[in-house]
Formats: structure tokens, C-alpha cells, sequence
């Protein structure tokens, strides 16, 4: 005696080929969203590298023209500031950790149909 599914497959090919390519749907979806997560961090990995390079030669260059004029001015700490800020905001974006509900609804769909199989080959036992 055949498992339901082999029946259902023979009988319905057409329901098995949509089964499967709703999967292949559902796969693609969750491969984006969790590629433009890692993209989105990797970029602010980028930026914050850029930035504290930017920022340590910007306080470089403040350190020298305080030296040179001899005198401290506000621009001299406010401009490397605004580099340094941004240096650590995206720092802290890049290195956060995502939850990992990657591919979570395609492994709640594959329960559901392992369930469902399981309730089928129970039921065709009997």
C-alpha cells in the first residue's frame, strides 16, 4: 500500500509542481531579506572604517593648526566630532546582532508539512 503522498503525487502532479514552486517562492523572499540585512551591515562596516580614517586625519590636521596658530577654536574639536560620531554610529549598526529568523517560515512550513504527512500516514495505516 502507497504513503498518500505517492497517490496524491501520481494522481495531482500539478498540486505537487505548486507545492514546490511555492516553496522555491517563499525560499527566494527569505534569501532577500536576510542578503539585504547582511548588505545593509556590511555597507555600515564600510562607513565606519571610512569614517574613523577620515576622523583620525581630520584630528591630525586640528592638532596641527592649533599647534601652529597657538590658539584652540571650537571648529577644531567640532568638525573630527561630527566624523567620530558617525564613525561610531555606524560602527554600532555593523556590529549589532540580528536575530536569526532567516528561513523561519520556511522551517515552520516544513513542520507543517512533515505534521500533515505524518497525520496522512497514520490515517492510511488504519
Amino acid at each position: 500500500m502507497l504513503h498518500p503522498i505517492f497517490s496524491t503525487v501520481l494522481g495531482h502532479p500539478e498540486l505537487f509542481a505548486d507545492h514546490l514552486a511555492n516553496y522555491a517562492a517563499l525560499l527566494r523572499e527569505e534569501g532577500a531579506v536576510a542578503g539585504r540585512a547582511i548588505v545593509a551591515r556590511l555597507v555600515a562596516g564600510v562607513l565606519a572604517a571610512v569614517s574613523a580614517m577620515l576622523a583620525l586625519g581630520l584630528i591630525g590636521i586640528a592638532v596641527m593648526l592649533g599647534v601652529l596658530h597657538g590658539s584652540f577654536h571650537w571648529v577644531l574639536v567640532a568638525v573630527p566630532a561630527i566624523a567620530v560620531l558617525l564613525a561610531v554610529m555606524a560602527g554600532l549598526y555593523a556590529s549589532r546582532t540580528t536575530p536569526s529568523h532567516a528561513f523561519e517560515e520556511v522551517r515552520a512550513q516544513l513542520d507543517a508539512d512533515v505534521r500533515a504527512l505524518h497525520i496522512a500516514g497514520e490515517r492510511d495505516a488504519h
